[in-house]
Protein backbone atom coordinates (compact mmCIF):
# COMPACT_ATOMS: atom_id res chain seq x y z
CA UNK A 1 0.00 0.00 0.00
CA UNK A 2 0.68 3.28 -0.97
CA UNK A 3 -0.51 6.61 0.60
CA UNK A 4 0.84 10.41 0.37
CA UNK A 5 2.44 11.28 3.73
CA UNK A 6 3.66 14.48 3.63
CA UNK A 7 3.37 17.07 0.41
CA UNK A 8 7.27 19.27 0.45
CA UNK A 9 7.28 22.95 -0.19
CA UNK A 10 10.75 24.61 -0.32
CA UNK A 11 10.42 27.34 1.41
CA UNK A 12 13.17 30.69 2.35
CA UNK A 13 12.11 31.73 5.89
CA UNK A 14 11.23 28.42 7.71
CA UNK A 15 9.47 30.18 10.74
CA UNK A 16 7.39 32.84 8.88
CA UNK A 17 6.33 29.76 6.57
CA UNK A 18 5.34 27.79 9.69
CA UNK A 19 2.98 30.75 10.90
CA UNK A 20 1.66 31.44 7.01
CA UNK A 21 0.65 27.35 6.59
CA UNK A 22 -0.23 26.31 9.99
CA UNK A 23 -2.91 29.27 10.19
CA UNK A 24 -4.18 29.16 6.87
CA UNK A 25 -4.33 25.05 7.04
CA UNK A 26 -5.44 24.72 10.40
CA UNK A 27 -2.99 22.41 11.15
CA UNK A 28 -0.04 22.18 13.98
CA UNK A 29 3.65 21.69 13.83
CA UNK A 30 5.04 18.63 14.81
CA UNK A 31 7.85 19.20 17.55
CA UNK A 32 11.06 19.49 17.53
CA UNK A 33 11.40 22.04 14.36
CA UNK A 34 15.03 21.17 13.23
CA UNK A 35 16.60 24.41 12.04
CA UNK A 36 15.96 23.86 8.49
CA UNK A 37 12.86 21.27 8.53
CA UNK A 38 9.17 21.47 10.04
CA UNK A 39 6.44 18.86 9.53
CA UNK A 40 2.94 20.24 10.18
CA UNK A 41 -0.15 17.98 10.78
CA UNK A 42 -3.63 18.10 10.40
CA UNK A 43 -5.30 19.67 14.03
CA UNK A 44 -8.48 18.04 13.61
CA UNK A 45 -9.42 15.20 11.16
CA UNK A 46 -7.55 13.76 8.29
CA UNK A 47 -5.31 14.91 5.36
CA UNK A 48 -1.96 14.89 4.40
CA UNK A 49 0.97 16.37 6.12
CA UNK A 50 2.70 19.62 4.71
CA UNK A 51 6.25 19.40 5.18
CA UNK A 52 8.27 22.60 5.11
CA UNK A 53 11.91 22.12 3.57
CA UNK A 54 14.46 25.82 4.26
CA UNK A 55 16.20 24.81 1.42
CA UNK A 56 17.31 26.93 -1.57
CA UNK A 57 15.64 26.51 -4.84
CA UNK A 58 15.11 28.31 -8.20
CA UNK A 59 11.34 29.61 -8.53
CA UNK A 60 9.98 28.39 -11.74
CA UNK A 61 6.54 29.74 -13.31
CA UNK A 62 4.61 28.22 -14.13
CA UNK A 63 5.43 26.10 -11.26
CA UNK A 64 5.66 22.11 -11.83
CA UNK A 65 3.40 21.58 -9.11
CA UNK A 66 0.70 23.39 -6.70
CA UNK A 67 -1.60 22.28 -4.19
CA UNK A 68 -5.05 22.98 -4.44
CA UNK A 69 -7.06 23.69 -1.70
CA UNK A 70 -10.39 23.22 -1.50
CA UNK A 71 -12.78 25.53 0.09
CA UNK A 72 -16.67 25.60 0.65
CA UNK A 73 -16.42 29.52 0.37
CA UNK A 74 -14.35 30.65 -2.07
CA UNK A 75 -14.66 34.25 -1.42
CA UNK A 76 -13.81 34.32 2.28
CA UNK A 77 -11.22 31.57 2.25
CA UNK A 78 -9.20 33.74 -0.71
CA UNK A 79 -9.80 37.16 1.72
CA UNK A 80 -8.52 35.11 4.65
CA UNK A 81 -5.45 33.72 2.84
CA UNK A 82 -4.67 37.49 1.46
CA UNK A 83 -5.03 38.76 5.10
CA UNK A 84 -2.33 35.91 6.23
CA UNK A 85 -0.02 37.38 3.11
CA UNK A 86 -0.96 35.28 0.41
CA UNK A 87 -1.57 37.23 -3.38
CA UNK A 88 -3.43 36.35 -5.89
CA UNK A 89 -2.17 35.77 -9.28
CA UNK A 90 -3.48 37.68 -12.21
CA UNK A 91 -4.06 35.81 -15.34
CA UNK A 92 -5.57 36.82 -18.56
CA UNK A 93 -6.51 33.01 -19.43
CA UNK A 94 -8.47 32.42 -16.64
CA UNK A 95 -11.66 31.25 -18.31
CA UNK A 96 -14.94 33.38 -16.46
CA UNK A 97 -16.59 30.17 -15.32
CA UNK A 98 -13.13 28.92 -13.23
CA UNK A 99 -14.13 27.36 -10.20
CA UNK A 100 -10.29 28.23 -8.89
CA UNK A 101 -8.24 31.35 -7.94
CA UNK A 102 -4.48 31.37 -8.30
CA UNK A 103 -2.40 32.41 -5.45
CA UNK A 104 0.83 32.67 -3.80
CA UNK A 105 1.70 32.42 -0.11
CA UNK A 106 4.47 35.15 1.04
CA UNK A 107 6.96 33.62 -0.87
CA UNK A 108 5.42 33.20 -4.07
CA UNK A 109 4.67 29.42 -3.64
CA UNK A 110 1.66 28.64 -6.05
CA UNK A 111 -1.59 27.34 -4.92
CA UNK A 112 -5.36 27.40 -6.22
CA UNK A 113 -8.17 27.96 -3.81
CA UNK A 114 -11.03 26.18 -5.90
CA UNK A 115 -14.43 26.51 -4.95
CA UNK A 116 -15.89 23.04 -3.64
CA UNK A 117 -19.49 24.28 -2.14
CA UNK A 118 -21.89 21.91 -3.06
CA UNK A 119 -19.78 19.18 -3.69
CA UNK A 120 -20.84 15.89 -2.05
CA UNK A 121 -19.17 14.91 0.81
CA UNK A 122 -17.26 17.94 1.18
CA UNK A 123 -17.96 20.60 3.58
CA UNK A 124 -19.24 21.64 7.36
CA UNK A 125 -21.43 19.01 7.45
CA UNK A 126 -19.00 15.88 5.40
CA UNK A 127 -16.43 17.40 8.34
CA UNK A 128 -18.39 16.87 11.21
CA UNK A 129 -18.90 20.09 12.03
Amino acid sequence: MLVVGSIVIRVHDLHAQIAFWSAALDYRVREPIDVDFALLRPRTGSGPNVSLDAMPSERVLPPRIHLDLYADDQRAEVARLEALGAVVVPWDRRPEDADFVIMEDPEGNRLCVVDAAGWEGFGPRAAGR
